[in-house]
C-alpha cells in the first residue's frame, strides 16, 4: 500500500494528431494531509495537470501514465467510476469561477443541491453547511445564499465557489490558482479557513499557483514545473534557497523583497 493519497507515475499527454506533448514524464507525490505546490509560469502545464487528475481533459488528447489516488488508477476507471470520485474524494477550486454556477438559478439552491447529493443529508441540513462556509468565506451568508450569479462581484462569486468546494470536504482538494480575484486580505481569510478545514478533515491540498510567497509560506513541498515538465522539487526553503535548475533561479528572481525585508519562510504555515 502507497504512503501518498495521490501519486502521478509518468504523466504524458499529448494533442492526438501526435505533433506536440503538452506533459512530459510528470511525477507528483501528495500524502494524506499535506499541503503540495505546483508553481510554473502560465502555460508550463499545471493546470492541464489538475484537469488530468479530475478527468476533465478536452477532446482530443491522448493521455498515458498513472494516477494514484487511494491506490486505484484513475486512468484505467471508467467515466461513471471517475465521476464518483468528484466531490466528495477530489474536489477542485477552478481558476475560471464564472463556469462554476448556472446564472440563472439562486447560489444557495446550486449549493445545496450539491452537498445534499453528495453527503446525503436533509436540505435543511445542507442549508445550514452552506451558510456557514459562506460566513467563513466573509461573505454575508443570507444575501450570498439568496442571490444569483450574476449580482455578486467577481471576487464575491469566487470565494462563494470556493465555499461550494470546501463545503463537501474531499479528501484531496485542488486549487488552481484560486486567489486571483481577491484583494490580499479576502485572500489571506480564504486561504487560512482552507488550512482549518485541512487540520480539521486531514485532506491534502495541490496547491497550484503564480503567488511564490504564499507557496513559500504555506506549503509542505513544492514542484517546479517548465513546459511540461517537473524540473525541481523540494521543501519551500530549498526552492527558494537552494534551488539547482536554471528555471527555478529564473522563476524564484522575480519575487524580490522590499528594502529591509526577507521574504517569509519560517512563518509556513505546518501540517497539523
Amino acid at each position: 500500500m502507497s504512503e501518498f493519497l495521490l501519486c502521478i507515475q509518468n504523466l504524458n499527454i499529448q494533442i492526438r494528431s501526435g505533433e506536440k506533448t503538452l506533459l512530459r514524464n510528470v511525477n507528483i507525490e501528495v500524502k494524506k494531509g499535506e499541503v503540495v505546490g505546483l508553481i510554473g509560469e502560465s502555460g508550463s502545464g499545471k493546470s492541464l495537470t489538475a484537469r488530468a487528475i479530475m478527468g476533465l481533459l478536452p477532446h482530443g488528447m491522448n493521455l498515458n501514465g498513472q494516477i494514484l489516488f487511494k491506490n486505484d488508477d484513475l486512468v484505467s476507471l471508467s467515466a461513471e467510476a471517475h465521476r464518483q470520485l468528484l466531490g466528495n474524494e477530489i474536489g477542485m477550486i477552478f481558476q475560471d469561477y464564472r463556469g462554476s454556477f448556472t446564472p440563472f438559478i439562486k447560489i444557495g439552491k446550486q449549493m445545496v443541491e450539491t452537498i445534499c447529493t453528495h453527503q446525503k443529508v436533509r436540505k435543511k441540513e445542507a442549508q445550514s453547511i452552506a451558510l456557514q462556509v459562506l460566513d467563513k468565506m466573509g461573505l454575508e451568508a443570507n444575501r450570498v445564499f439568496f442571490s444569483y450569479p450574476f449580482q455578486l462581484s467577481g471576487g464575491q462569486l469566487q470565494r462563494a465557489s470556493i465555499a461550494m468546494a470546501i463545503s463537501l470536504k474531499p479528501s484531496l482538494l485542488i486549487c488552481d490558482e484560486m486567489t486571483t480575484a481577491l484583494d490580499v486580505m479576502n485572500g489571506e481569510k480564504v486561504l487560512h479557513y482552507i488550512d482549518e478545514v485541512r487540520r480539521e478533515t486531514g485532506c491534502a491540498v495541490l496547491m497550484i499557483t503564480h503567488d511564490l510567497a504564499q507557496a513559500y509560506k504555506r506549503t509542505d513541498r513544492m514542484y517546479v514545473m517548465n513546459q511540461g515538465e517537473i524540473v525541481e522539487e523540494g521543501l519551500p526553503e530549498q526552492i527558494r534557497c537552494h534551488h539547482q535548475h536554471p528555471y527555478t533561479k529564473k522563476l524564484c528572481s522575480c519575487l524580490l523583497a522590499l528594502p529591509g525585508e526577507t521574504l517569509i519562510t519560517d512563518e509556513r504555515v505546518m501540517s497539523g
